[in-house]
Formats: C-alpha cells, sequence, structure tokens
C-alpha cells in the first residue's frame, strides 16, 4: 500500500472543538484511502483560517512531502486546501514534480490537462469567494461601527449586549475602572503599584485575574471609556452609542500623566512639602531630608547658593497666608448678597454659552464633512485625514461634554463659588487641624508653587485663591466702598469663565 498523508482544516477553533467539520472530512478521506488503497501514515489538521497564506500545519506537511515521507497527500475538498492562490501555487508545484495530490470529493486527475484546468478554476473560484467574503465581512463591520456600535468583545468594565446592541457598563467591574482612572491620573501611582492596588480592592479580569501591566495600560489609552470607538489597525476614532464611563477631561489628566507630562517621582520618604516646593535659581524640586530630629528642604544641584528651609519655617509661612484669605463678616454678608443678584445673569451666561457651544459643535461636524469629502475626492491623503478626523472627533466630545454640564440653569456654577468660599473661611483651620496628606492636599488645591527665593520663601496661589489673598489692594476691595467688592466679582467671573 502507498504512504500518504491525510489534511483537513476548519476555519475556526471553535468548528475544530464544538463542530463534526473535521470528523466528517476525516471520514470521507478514509474512505477514499480504502477504495484506492492507500495507507495513512499521518494525519495533518489545521484550526485556522486558510484566507492568508502561512499556515503552519499546512507548510509542515509539504515539507514532510518535499522530504520523501509520503507519496503523496489526500485532501476533502480544493476549498478546504486552497482558498488562495498562493497555497495553490504551492500544491500545484508538488504536481508538477511528481507529487501526488487526491481530492476525494471532487475525483479529478490532476496529472491530466483537463483535471488541472478544472481544479485551477475551482481555485480560482474558492480565491474570489474568499475574497468577497472577506469585502462583506469589513462592510458589515465598518457598518456596525459607524452606527456607534462595537463588534468586537467589550473591554473591561462593559458587558457585551448581543449582536447589534451596545455594550453595557459591568455593575461590578465599571466602578473598579473608574477607580484606576482617578488613582492614576493624581500622579501618585505607578503601573505596577496601581496593578496591586486594584487587584487589592477587587479588581479582575475575565479569567478571575490580576489585570497585569500591560492590560492596565492598555484601558488607561482606551477611548472606549469616553464613549469613542478606536480601530488599531489604523487608529481611526468614530463615536460611539455606549454609555460612557469617565468624562474626557479625566481621560486627558491620565493621557498627560501616561505621556510623563504630569509624573509624580516614586517617593521613599514621607515629607509635608515634598514635591510642593521649588528652588527660585535652578527650579529644581528640592528634596526633604532629616537633621538633627528636624526636616530640611535643600536644593542639591551643584552649585546652587539657594539656603535650606526647615519645615516648621515652611509651616509658618503657608498658615500665615491661609490665615489672611477669611472673611470678615461684612464680606460674609456682601458676598451673599452678591450671589443672589448674581443669580439672573448666570442663567443668562449659561443661555449664551449653550448657543456657542451648539454653534461650535454643527461647525465642527461642517469641517468633518469637508474632511471626508476631500479624502474622498483625493484631495487629502489617508494618513492626514485620519489624523485630523480624530482631532475633530475628540474635540466634538469635549464640546459635547460641557454642554451636558449646562443642562442645567447655570445655578451650579454659584454652589461651586459657594463651596470655594467656604473652603477659602476655613482654610487656616482646615490645615491646622488636619493630618499630613489632608495638608498636603490643601497646599495643592491654594498653591502653584512654594518657592525659596534667597533668604525668602514666596508663595504663589492659584486662581482665584489669588485673587481673595490680593482683595485690599484691589480698588472698591473694601465693602465700605462697594456693594460689591470688585474682587469678589473678578471670583465669580472665574467660575463663570471655568465652568460656563
Amino acid at each position: 500500500m502507498r504512504k500518504f498523508f491525510s489534511y483537513i482544516r476548519v476555519s475556526t477553533l471553535r468548528q475544530g472543538q464544538t463542530g463534526t467539520s473535521l470528523v466528517e472530512q476525516q471520514a470521507a478521506i478514509e474512505r477514499y484511502a480504502q477504495q484506492g488503497n492507500f495507507r495513512i501514515v499521518k494525519q495533518f489538521e489545521e484550526r485556522e483560517t486558510a484566507a492568508k497564506s502561512g499556515r503552519p500545519v499546512f507548510n509542515q506537511m509539504l515539507k514532510c512531502i518535499k522530504q520523501g515521507q509520503a507519496e503523496g497527500v489526500l485532501m476533502h475538498k480544493i476549498d478546504r486546501s486552497a482558498r488562495n492562490l498562493r497555497d495553490w501555487a504551492d500544491l500545484g508545484d508538488l504536481i508538477d514534480h511528481g507529487i501526488q495530490v487526491h481530492f476525494v470529493n471532487e475525483g479529478l486527475d490532476l496529472f491530466s490537462r483537463g483535471g488541472r484546468l478544472s481544479a485551477d478554476i475551482q481555485a480560482v473560484i474558492a480565491s474570489d469567494f474568499i475574497r468577497n467574503l472577506r469585502e462583506e465581512t469589513r462592510k458589515g463591520f465598518y457598518g456596525r461601527i459607524k452606527q456607534g456600535l462595537y463588534p468586537r468583545p467589550a473591554p473591561l468594565g462593559y458587558l457585551n449586549m448581543g449582536k447589534g446592541k451596545p455594550k453595557a457598563l459591568d455593575p461590578i467591574r465599571a466602578p473598579l475602572i473608574r477607580r484606576a482612572f482617578e488613582m492614576y491620573a493624581t500622579g501618585d501611582w505607578g503601573l505596577d503599584a496601581l496593578v496591586d492596588k486594584l487587584y487589592e480592592i477587587g479588581l479582575r479580569n475575565r479569567s478571575g485575574n490580576k489585570v497585569v501591566r500591560n492590560g492596565l495600560s492598555s484601558i488607561l489609552h482606551n477611548v472606549f471609556y469616553i464613549g469613542l470607538i478606536r480601530l488599531k489597525e489604523k487608529g481611526e476614532i468614530f463615536n460611539g452609542i455606549h454609555q460612557t464611563l469617565i468624562s474626557k477631561t479625566l481621560f486627558d489628566q491620565v493621557q498627560d500623566v501616561l505621556s510623563g507630562k504630569n509624573v509624580k517621582k516614586v517617593k521613599h520618604h514621607m515629607f509635608q512639602f515634598r514635591g510642593k516646593i521649588s528652588c527660585g535659581n535652578c527650579q529644581k524640586k528640592p528634596s526633604g531630608e532629616t537633621r538633627k530630629g528636624h526636616v530640611y528642604y535643600r536644593c542639591h544641584t551643584k552649585d546652587c547658593e539657594q539656603r535650606s528651609f526647615r519645615e516648621e519655617e515652611v509651616e509658618n509661612i503657608v498658615e500665615g497666608f491661609l490665615g489672611k484669605l477669611a472673611f470678615n463678616n461684612e464680606e460674609k454678608t456682601s458676598f451673599e448678597q452678591y450671589i443672589k443678584a448674581e443669580s439672573d445673569n448666570i442663567i443668562d451666561s449659561t443661555e449664551t454659552q449653550k448657543k456657542t457651544l451648539k454653534m461650535q459643535l454643527e461647525q465642527l461636524k461642517e469641517r468633518l464633512s469637508k474632511l471626508t469629502d476631500g479624502y474622498l475626492d483625493r484631495v487629502i491623503d489617508e494618513v492626514s485625514y485620519l489624523e485630523k478626523k480624530n482631532s475633530f472627533i475628540l474635540e466634538q466630545k469635549s464640546i459635547e461634554e460641557k454642554l451636558a454640564k449646562l443642562n442645567g440653569d447655570g445655578k451650579e456654577v454659584l454652589t461651586e463659588a459657594i463651596e470655594f468660599f467656604r473652603l477659602v473661611n476655613n482654610a487656616y483651620l482646615s490645615y491646622k487641624t488636619g493630618n499630613m496628606e489632608e495638608k498636603r492636599d490643601m497646599v495643592k488645591i491654594v498653591f502653584s508653587d512654594l518657592q525659596m527665593n534667597g533668604e525668602k520663601l514666596l508663595v504663589k496661589p492659584n486662581l482665584p485663591f489669588s485673587i481673595v489673598a490680593e482683595r485690599s489692594s484691589i480698588p472698591s476691595g473694601s465693602p465700605q466702598l462697594a456693594a460689591y467688592p470688585t474682587w469678589m466679582k473678578w471670583a465669580i467671573e472665574y467660575f463663570k469663565n471655568t465652568h460656563l
């Protein structure tokens, strides 16, 4: 009996595990072998698509045949062996060298001109079939994407809801994914430390294991969580209709940390003003060190002559500034009256801002439409098109988020202002009674920098704290001189510009 190999293939791993295709193909080959007096010395099974050449099992079989381990190969059908012309060319090369190839379903004599022509035609038809299938699949895939649906498995934090339906938030994992973004945005966490922390608080991947470093990095880069869909193949971004998990603002903060724009170094010691002080000479961040029971902040830059500051000295200066922020009774009364008087203006400003944002959104959509026309007319190359399109969609997401915040009547701005004035008024007491982390948070909120400058430590407050701190130098800054002090109006304008 002549020695032959058998080769069978299914398109997907699932077909090989649960389907009957492999069993049926092998049974047909074995019946053909018995009738033709062939002995199958080895079976080759492939569980990958034939749409692309380079199938490992198929290539291994060809190599073994060329080495003379068998006289030929038995296959079920032509379209099971070669659905691309390169693989068919490899088989044709074997046939040309006298290697016997039998297709049990077709029963063709491949050594005759007619049989070979018939097989060539069927191979071309099979190749065309797979190209058409790929094209139709691609059309369906992009059709779903353009509808805002993601046809691939849901990322961690979302659940698959079935074909034709948007992904839904996972009630268990979604809050933990949101927490991951919030924690990383602070710049206090490295990826490895955050991986361990998330595992500690309960985050698991779909296999029930820890989300590893690369997996967490992919999550933090994924625009799906802000309601968008990015295709890995070209990096193209589309609008999604699934519910957003985080805001674009938070997502942008995380990207800044990932790109190194807002990264904090690993801390080995806990000092109260660590990373909060800068050197006025070299702009470096002085490190804290303990000497004789006291903490000193000293610049370690070579040849820098800036003197060191003791922690108690820094704290006295911070407390002194915070103490000046508190309002007197007249200022409190004036502020309460101004908030009531400003309410109608805030509502008008909100409506004006809504109209402006809606106009910007329409203009952006028009620009996106013109960009697409330019790409279709081949005026714009694909790289430039994708870059500008992605930029437009991200900008559109930012505008939509701003509009969503303005769904109310704008009074949330006044609420923010009230909370701010309460924070300012209680800043000194909150700092004085807080623990180290609470004090560090207060310093971060109030100050943009604490700068060592020769013999002095200069405090640079954030807006609008600087407005409040300088209120005595602002014209009409006293409630005795004006019903509503200028500094108070400036502070409210800051909140309007920031929140509206």
